[in-house]
């Protein structure tokens, strides 16, 4: 990254917003790319002149559930809980055209600075409410959604009370019969909240699986894992054959395997809930 500005963009430098101190970098490798940090942490990566490319490796998972939650470019009714540069919302203006976008992000100043500074895609339909996420979830329409993504972060860890199966269970009520829930879940060695998000996951819909680099799975380094659920079958061979294709590839962990990684694990409920883990010092897997 550095701080050259893209054709058309200026960046506006530190900027106060509700989390912290926001931040637009260039990234030098691609143009017309930028980089959100917030507080000296990136949040997002955005590619103004290409916003199906998605940077973060965990972001880029997410996407694979998007491309395979209907059938390639029909519209979807998609639920963003946390917004950052709006990068899911580009990827799905851009990749499905005319779906309905509602972001659900509590930090109002920084969505503005974002909005400011890096342009939604032309005829994208993407209403952003600033609320909290669990609030905001809790006001939309059951059987609204066809997918709702949950990538909620303050400063680097998940609140409590959206790690729950409460939580899980207003998504569940958004979707639409067959709709599908993704998640990120940031967790290191020895993945004991990945492992009671699986199980509250599992609590709520008849299926889960988690999409993840080895080495994370192995409790090797703290990483992203992307936690997907549904009512409905997933789309397992698809997903397998897009997350061994990745510049990083990662595993698709469903059925039996899934079972021996949840482990003994129990369901998290909002009494007990705790936030995700504070990643190491200098560590940032995305």
């Amino acid at each position: 990254m550095n701080r050259r500005a893209a054709p058309g963009v200026v960046p506006p430098g530190p900027t106060p917003v509700a989390g912290g101190t926001a931040e637009l970098l260039g990234d030098a490798d691609r143009d017309g790319s930028w980089v959100l940090l917030v507080d000296g942490t990136p949040q997002s990566h955005v590619d103004l002149d290409d916003p199906a490319h998605l940077e973060f490796e965990y972001v880029r998972r997410i996407g694979h559930v998007l491309d395979l939650a209907a059938g390639e470019g029909a519209p979807l009714d998609v639920v963003h809980l946390g917004g950052g540069a709006l990068t899911l919302p580009r990827y799905v203006a851009v990749t499905r055209p005319g779906s309905r976008q509602r972001v659900v992000e509590i930090d109002e100043p920084l969505t503005d600075l974002v909005r400011a500074h890096l342009p939604l895609p032309r005829g994208a339909r993407v209403r952003v409410r600033a609320a909290d996420a669990r609030a905001g979830l809790e006001a939309l329409a059951a059987g609204s959604a066809d997918v709702v993504v949950s990538d909620v972060f303050a400063g680097a860890r998940t609140p409590a009370h959206l790690t729950s199966v409460e939580y899980a269970q207003q998504a569940r009520r958004v979707l639409r019969p067959g709709g599908t829930y993704a998640a990120n879940v940031a967790d290191g060695p020895p993945l004991r909240f990945a492992r009671a998000q699986v199980a509250t996951l599992r609590a709520v819909f008849a299926h889960v699986c988690l999409l993840a680099e080895p080495g994370t799975l192995r409790g090797r380094r703290f990483g992203n894992l992307v936690a997907v659920a549904s009512d409905a079958e997933l789309p397992l061979p698809g997903l397998v054959r897009r997350c061994a294709g990745d510049p990083m590839p990662s595993r698709v962990v469903a059925g039996a395997d899934l079972e021996r990684f949840a482990g003994t694990a129990q369901p998290v409920h909002d009494v007990e809930a705790v936030a995700s883990p504070e990643p190491p010092d200098g560590v940032f897997s995305r």
